[in-house]
């Protein structure tokens, strides 16, 4: 009888064993995948934030895209300036007054007399166009019409918002925001996710914080594009 009692007692503590180290690991996994599906999305924010830069530089108006169509057709289609650099200015060039405007605009006019005169035979400042694709996102394999798409979200968008925005010295400046809630990307995680889907928008609130990963800000304090996890 006291064997069978050990062993069911034995039984007994193995199960308990297997349970802790499953709920340990459960844990553990979960984890694991959070980071996992940040990461990602923290990846294709920072691939929204190049775009939405490169697009910004080209636009006399110099304002970011919150159009998803327009955005993605300039990065399927458009280009980037690349200035080429051959040469440098001495000491001496620039006690005669040259700059690299006033050098470069002496080397396109072709003046030979010129370009001798200011030594500037071996100088150059050209402008190539390459594919923005090709340059920025060179060697990912993205699929472009998916920028748009939270990871992981069952076709959850991320929301952009762009417009101009008052600084405290009273100036204009444009600026942009794009979002990624957290319980978009945190879908189908289980009651885990669930929870920590809840937790985390009741601290954001509490706090005053965005629930999710995000870049830029489009209110208050503006931050160079920057990443909230940055």
């Amino acid at each position: 009888m006291k064997k069978v009692i050990n062993l069911i007692l034995g039984v007994c503590v193995l199960l308990l064993a297997i349970i802790c180290w499953r709920s340990i690991q459960d844990t553990i996994d979960f984890d694991a995948e959070v980071a996992y599906r940040e990461a990602q999305v923290k990846a294709r924010l920072l691939q929204i934030k190049d775009a939405e830069e490169a697009y910004k530089q080209q636009h006399p108006e110099s304002a970011y895209c919150a159009d998803w169509d327009v955005l993605i057709d300039f990065v399927k289609n458009g280009k980037l300036p690349v200035i080429v650099k051959e040469g440098v200015l001495s000491d001496e060039q620039m006690e005669k007054g040259l700059t690299e405007a006033k050098a470069a605009a002496i080397i396109n006019s072709g003046d030979a007399k010129a370009i001798a005169e200011y030594k500037l035979e071996g100088f150059r400042r050209d402008t190539t166009w390459v594919s923005l694709k090709d340059s920025l996102y060179k060697g990912l394999n993205l699929n472009f019409d998916s920028l748009r798409y939270i990871p992981f979200s069952a076709g959850d968008t991320f929301e952009i918002v762009a417009c101009p925005n008052t600084t405290k010295s009273g100036s204009i400046i444009q600026v942009m925001e794009c979002n990624a809630p957290i319980a978009s990307y945190l879908k189908g995680m289980g009651k885990l996710g669930d929870r920590m889907i809840k937790n985390t928008m009741v601290e954001a609130e509490e706090m005053g914080k965005y629930a999710g990963l995000k870049i830029g800000e489009a209110g208050n304090g503006w931050n160079n594009n920057a990443g909230n996890w940055e």
